[in-house]
């Protein structure tokens, strides 16, 4: 074989990257993407605990609605990085970020970051990694959601608690993962990535119609 044959055929015999592999690009933007949303849990952890406890005043249970804001970051990592790990990267970080602020639940905030986060990656999983649309970003904030809710049964001592009490908390916390975590956090990721910040990811190039 000539050398310029060797030349030619080279590149079809190597292993091309693969698209999971994480670039340094993709770990800066997930820890910026955690200390951000860990700050807003800074918020929310008083403001929507606000919200969350007089909700479950009105209904027990229906606090649930508020819970949201809380999985988001799960569904932002997954959205923008798009790799394996990157949900339960953004949600664990920020969880500690919440935490190492002065969060009420202590610890406890932390076990719930990581159990939100693979939630969402589940999800991400389920489509292989490979569609980002609204309805799985939904659908990510959902298996945030029951996630959250599971874990809530032992750690919160939810699993005392009646049937119905359960069931509406399951039911609001749901429709909130998949509003405020997952639409939510599919606007945000279109809007940053409206503003150029994300040309380097998929996200959006798909926005800004980059090749």
């Amino acid at each position: 074989m000539s050398q310029d044959t060797a030349l030619k055929t080279a590149p079809a015999t190597q292993a091309q990257p693969s698209r999971f592999k994480w670039r340094v690009i993709d770990i800066v933007i997930a820890a910026v993407l955690g200390v951000a949303v860990g700050l807003l849990f800074v918020f929310w952890n008083v403001a929507g605990y606000a919200w969350f406890s007089a909700m479950d005043a009105l209904t027990p249970g229906f606090g649930g609605i508020a819970v949201g804001i809380w999985l988001i970051g799960g569904v932002l990592g997954g959205l923008i990085i798009r790799k394996p790990g990157a949900a339960l990267f953004v949600e664990t970080l920020a969880a500690t970020v919440s935490m190492l602020l002065g969060s009420q639940w202590s610890i406890e905030t932390v076990y719930s970051g990581i159990i939100q986060g693979l939630g969402a990656e589940l999800i991400f999983l389920l489509f292989l990694y490979r569609r980002f649309n609204v309805g799985v970003a939904a659908l990510a904030g959902i298996g945030s959601a029951v996630a959250a809710w599971v874990l809530e049964l032992f750690l919160s001592g939810n699993i005392e608690m009646g049937a119905a009490f359960l069931t509406i908390y399951l039911v609001a916390c749901s429709i909130s993962g998949a509003v405020l975590a997952g639409v939510v956090g599919w606007l945000l990721t279109r809007a940053l990535a409206a503003t150029g910040a994300l040309n380097r990811f998929a996200a959006g190039r798909e926005v800004r119609g980059l090749s």
